[in-house]
């Protein structure tokens, strides 16, 4: 993939991912961080993954800093939020890309523990990490960009509908906070990737079923997370996108139109 051009008003900011240590977010921490931000790395169970992570980026000469915490427990991600802003130094923006399925759970075999921590991985998180960088984001007009997903505007496949609908009410939350936090200066959206090749669908979907979305994507190919890095980045800068609140940028390489 081509590098992306440089995007002056990102260097110098920092810049906390959620789930950063692989897939997405560790496109994202390499993309922010060749944009001349200072990245938090937030990991949970991939510790010698986010440390292999920002020692790329710190060779690079980037700035990187890796934080653990299991964003399932609000008193966790309150403590990644200030330990990621007393590192760097400030918090300018905040990506809560931490999320995933936990199981496939069709609804017919509907299990009131599976969903609560679908819940607590996907909603909850975002909740409490936005209230807690609030205050840093206020002081530096920053933004917030939320993770969604395809699975929200579709109702998900099987055994994902609980996901899908926890994406679908963190959609709601975006338009809700950029509503609130747009006084305060802090501007808030977010990204809904389609069928990306990450540890997400290494865990949940089978070669077949991947075999069968590949071919619903008019550009006729999976996205690599790579893919996803131009829509955040843009996102992030107020030079490009300072007038945008509240808005979901859809990259799903034409999925949802089919």
């Amino acid at each position: 993939m081509t590098k992306p051009l440089s995007i002056p008003d990102l260097a110098g900011k920092a810049v906390l991912i959620t789930g950063a240590s692989s897939g997405i977010g560790a496109a994202l921490a390499r993309a922010f961080a060749e944009q001349g931000a200072s990245v938090g790395v937030h990991y949970n169970a991939s510790a010698a993954a986010a440390e292999a992570l920002c020692a790329d980026i710190r060779a690079a000469g980037g700035k990187a800093t890796a934080v653990h915490g299991d964003v399932t427990k609000p008193a966790e991600i309150v403590r990644v939020v200030e330990e990621t802003a007393m590192a760097l130094g400030r918090l300018d923006g905040l990506v809560n890309n931490a999320g995933g399925m936990v199981a496939r759970m069709p609804y017919a075999a509907f299990d009131g523990a599976v969903f609560d921590e679908v819940i607590d991985l996907n909603v909850r998180s975002v909740l409490v990490a936005s209230h807690a960088a609030l205050p840093f984001l206020k002081a530096q007009q920053g933004f917030i960009i939320n993770t969604t997903s395809i699975a929200a505007r579709t109702g998900a496949s099987l055994g994902a509908g609980p996901y899908g609908s926890a994406k679908a009410f963190i959609e709601n939350v975006t338009r809700g906070m950029a509503k609130e936090f747009a006084p305060f200066g802090v501007r808030v959206n977010a990204v809904a990737p389609g069928i990306v090749e990450t540890p997400f669908h290494e865990r949940y979907s089978d070669q077949a079923y991947l075999d069968a979305m590949r071919v619903t994507i008019p550009l006729q190919r999976l996205a690599k997370p790579e893919d996803m890095v131009g829509p955040y980045l843009f996102l992030a800068s107020e030079v490009l996108s300072g007038y945008m609140i509240g808005q979901v940028l859809e990259a799903n390489g034409g999925q949802l139109m089919t």
